[in-house]
Order: C-alpha cells, then structure tokens, then sequence
C-alpha cells in the first residue's frame, strides 16, 4: 500500500509541468505571473530530483522562495494552491509568534512538528478512503446484527409486576419501552432489511451498537515548545496503558453507519505503515509557508540580539538548512522540505535578514499590488470568486443573484478607492465591500424568496454610498 500511494504520488509530480502548474494555479488566483513560475519551478525539480541517480539525489536541496508583496495579493494563496495540487503536507505558520529557545513562546521547531501532524492527517486520510467501500459494508453487517437482535429480543421485554420492576432495579438493567407499532418489521429477513437499510429507509430509526472510547487522562500542559510536545507524548503513552472501553448506544441507523464506517476504517488501516509513509512525505515533499518574515528582519541593537528578531532568525537558520527535529512519530529531517518565506517589507528590508538566512531563500520574487482592474478579474474569473460564492449562498434560500458587468465594476472601483483612502489590504477588501453590499439581501433571504436581485452599478453606489462618503465610517466598517 504504501509503495503504491508513493508511487502515485511521484507519478502526479511528474506529470505536473511548469506549464500546467501555472495554468492551474491561475483557476484560482489573479495574476502574479512571476510568483506562480518560481513556484512552479520549484514543485517540478522536486520531480526532477526522484529521476536522479542516488549519489546525487540527497546532494539536490529545495531552492526555498522569499515573497515580497503587500496584504492580500495571494501569496498565502499561490503556496496553499501549490501544496494542494501536488498532495504535499503543508502548513502555514507565523515567523512572530516564535522566540527564541530559552523564552516564553513556541520554538522554531514546533512547525515541523505541526508538518508532521499535517501528514500524518493526509496519509490516514487517503488510507481511510482507500478502504471505505468495505469500511461500509462492515457497518453494514454491523447494523443489520444491532437491528435482528433488538427484534428478537423484543418479546418479554416489558415489566408486568411490581417484583420484576425491583428485580430489574436491582440488577441496574433498565425496563424496556413498549414496542411501537411503526417499528414493526425489524424480525424480516436479513436481505429484505438490508434492501430498506440501502435505500435509506431506516434511516431516522434508533438502533443499538457499541462503541469504543479511548481511556486518555487529560492535564494541562504549559505553552512551551518543549512541554507541550512532553505532554502530547505522555497523553498517548498513558492512553495506550488502558484498554479502549466499550459502551453501547442509542443512535439512529444514520448516525450509526457513520461511526461504524470510521470504526472499521480505523481497524482496516495499519497505523505503523501510514506513519512510515507520512514521515516520507513530509521529508521529502512538504512545505512550510512562513508569513511576516519582515516582522523578525532586524540585526542586533544595543548590547545583544533581539530576543523577537535575530534569536528567531538564528534558531530558524538550523530547520531551514537542514537539521533533524525530533517529533512524537520519530526524527524527521528538514533537508528536502520547501520552505517558502512572505511579508510586505514596509518598515525593512529583505537585506535585514541575518546574512545566513538570506543565503537559504536565493529565490526572491516580488508581488504586485492589485487594482481595479485585478479585482475586476478577482469578482469574475476564479473558480471559488466570491460572486459564485455569494450566488450559490443565497440560492439555497431560493434567492436568485445577477451581477452585471457594470455592477462587478462598481464594485471593484469602490474597493480600490477605500483601499487607497484608508488601510490597503489588497483582495481582502472585497470580502468587507461584497458583504455589506449583501447584508439585506443575507438578512431577508428567506423572507422575500423566491425573489430575483439585480446588483447593478446603481445599485451598489445606493448600498455603499454613505459608508463610501463617510470616510471615518469607512475606516470602521469597510
């Protein structure tokens, strides 16, 4: 299993072309061409690496990409968009929530255990799914038992007396309710009930299964690096102590088969070899996105090294050029992980940077700011744009949206101006412009529907004149 999950994996990398990588990254973002093609490049000598003899394959390290750009031109998007095309763990981390070792805060080394984890998620993921067809068909089996055996053991179930009352009282076995005449038919034969079962007839009935509980003690464990990892290990080692306990429920058939499926894919699956497997993915194919680089730029001030700067830096140098971080699921080695580093660089520059770790990011591109004429493409051409958002929400309240092309201009010009008036947080505008446009719509949907609205440039301006005019109200809401 785990050489054919391997394998597909290099076989999706290989087919994945600067070219394509490109094309696919533009479904979704807007622009930023030089972005994308570093990205790109990077993801595919990933590739070209795997065809390399073995002497020279190790020799081959990430060519790890600084971008420079403002709030909300896409850069957390382009590497989000990367890591999802090519099936790589992936997490995205902040370089100013870490100090350095010997201070309150998270270590550096804590984002390669959240990769890790990360990992660990997609491999057991993709195990889960790989078996959930005979996953279903165990719970299946499962409930039809649960269902015979709650109709056989219906008769005589009822307390007729007083004595039998106290006996079942002092045995802790609860009375039974009295059977329902819509529950009849339980005691049909096994096909017929799987026929109902299948087609969702049972769906809304209550059931019995058991259930297993993992035993875990819980303790607070203290914000550091260190500690938490101690405690994250002595949770799962004290909970391996004790056997999974098992109780038994009343569920519906629906809610049932939901957690038997996950019950038997958990059995099915061997938690050893998705570890092994994860271990290998993220060494080998994982990236880290670390935003507000710029904010730990700084060089030393004063007697010593900034303790939120240049302690970071060099505690980041080690994990960037390659160490080896011990985790809860074994040593992983940072040598061939991508790192891709971001921030805006108003207040420094990307040479503030200890010498060092400007060395381990030769990549720099630069990102541009976007316009009206980008959020114009960022309304209309992506395929999760906001107006397909916005038309698909208030569809299911039987509202019809129609934007017109002068209307998404609007729009984009509003957007535009309160960036440049106030606070410029590029694409993210929109999300602020599009939802108090919308609010009465949203707030009335289910009162007016079905209805049909027509956001046109009149529209908007009658929406947003008054926040748009009030530019201190703008600072506030918009």
């Amino acid at each position: 299993m785990t050489t054919n999950t391997n394998s597909r994996t290099e076989q999706l990398l290989s087919e994945l072309t600067p070219r394509r990588i490109v094309a696919e990254l533009d479904r979704y973002i807007v622009g930023q061409a030089a972005a994308k093609r570093a990205v790109a490049v990077a993801l595919r000598n990933r590739a070209r690496r795997q065809q390399l003899p073995d002497d020279i394959r190790d020799e081959v390290i990430p060519k790890n990409i600084l971008m420079i750009g403002p709030t909300g031109v896409g850069k957390t998007e382009i590497a989000r968009r990367l890591a999802r095309l090519a099936r790589a763990p992936f997490i995205k981390v902040e370089a100013s929530k870490y100090t350095e070792v010997g201070y309150v805060g998270r270590d550096v080394e804590s984002m390669i255990r959240d990769l890790m984890e990360a990992g660990i998620r997609m491999v057991r993921s993709e195990k889960i799914e790989s078996v959930r067809e005979e996953a279903e068909r165990r719970a299946t089996e499962r409930i039809l038992d649960a269902l015979q055996r709650r109709g056989a053991a219906r008769p005589g179930a009822r307390l007729h007396s007083v004595g039998e009352a106290m006996a079942a009282l002092l045995q802790q076995r609860p009375p039974q309710p009295p059977q329902a005449p819509e529950e009849e038919g339980e005691n049909g034969t096994r096909e017929e009930l799987r026929r109902r079962l299948l087609a969702g007839e049972l769906d809304d009935r209550m059931v019995e299964i058991e259930i297993e509980e993992s035993r875990i003690m819980t303790f607070p464990i203290f914000g550091a690096g260190g500690m938490e990892e101690l405690g994250m290990n002595l949770q799962e080692m004290l909970g391996g102590m004790f056997p999974k306990q098992r109780r038994r429920r009343s569920v519906t058939v629906g809610e049932a088969r939901r957690i038997l499926v996950g019950q038997e894919a958990e059995h099915m699956i061997d938690l050893e070899q998705a570890t092994g497997e994860a271990l290998k993915r993220v060494e080998q194919t994982g990236i880290v996105f670390i935003d507000e680089m710029d904010k730990i730029a700084g060089r030393e001030r004063g007697l010593g090294p900034d303790v939120s700067r240049e302690g970071v830096q060099r505690n980041l140098l080690p994990i960037v050029e390659g160490s080896t971080v011990m985790t809860k699921y074994g040593p992983v080695q940072t040598d061939h992980i991508l790192f891709i580093a971001a921030g805006a660089f108003h207040a420094t520059k990307p040479s503030d940077l200890i010498p060092e770790l400007q060395g381990r990011f030769p990549l720099r591109v630069e990102l541009s700011p976007l316009g009206e004429e980008e959020f114009v493409r960022i309304l209309k051409e992506p395929q999760n744009s906001l107006i397909r958002q916005y038309t698909a929400l208030m569809a299911t309240e039987g509202v019809e949206l129609e934007f017109t092309d002068e209307g998404i201009a609007e729009i984009a010009a509003i957007a535009a101006q309160v960036n440049a008036q106030t606070e410029n947080i590029g694409a993210r505008r929109l999300h602020t412009i599009m939802e108090r446009l919308l609010e009465d719509v949203s707030f009335e949907a289910s009162d007016i529907a079905p209805a049909h609205v027509k956001v046109t440039a009149q529209y908007v301006r009658e929406q947003l004149s008054e926040v748009v005019r009030n530019l201190d109200l703008a600072r506030y809401i918009l």
